[in-house]
């Protein structure tokens, strides 16, 4: 397994990506050019802090929306998890299926983690806002889901 790399830096271009969406589609970061893109990605879907990270933003959904805003969640359950998991939930937004975590690697939020003495390599919970331009506008590293969602509407609107 790869070290963790490192967040990416505020300026820095967004790295590419399509992935498998829980719509059954590919998902393109260049399909959003033009708009800010909350690219998140999360552990697991319906695990508590990934279901609260999720709800949060879901209750946001009208502001993120006023904001011109697109919400990505990403993590490496496969489409047929992501569609449960935001049937369940009624998350309005897309999930994307990082099964092989390529793209995690590529934002530096895939890495060794630390659980009751394992160590194991994992999902980084990090953010990433994207602007219009396809540049890191704002980084957040090492999120805690509760009141996540907070912080990135304040950032998109500041």
């Amino acid at each position: 397994m790869p070290p963790r790399s490192s967040a990416l830096a505020v300026g820095a271009r967004a790295p590419a990506f399509r992935l498998p969406s829980d719509g059954g589609t590919p998902v393109a970061l260049k399909d959003f050019k033009g708009r800010p893109v909350v690219l998140y990605f999360y552990p697991k879907d319906d695990t508590s802090g990934c279901t609260t990270e999720a709800c949060e933003f879901r209750d946001s959904w009208q502001a993120v929306q006023a904001a011109g805003a697109v919400v990505l969640g990403v993590s490496p359950d496969g489409v047929p998890s992501h569609q449960k998991f935001k049937k369940k939930y009624e998350l309005p937004f897309t999930l994307l299926a990082d099964e092989d975590h390529a793209v995690a690697e590529a934002y530096g939020a895939w890495g060794e983690k630390n659980m009751y003495g394992r160590k194991y390599f994992g999902v980084l919970r990090t953010t990433y806002i994207i602007d219009a331009r396809g540049k890191i506008a704002h980084v957040f590293a090492k999120v805690k889901p509760r009141g996540h969602a907070a912080e990135v509407l304040a950032a998109l609107s500041g």
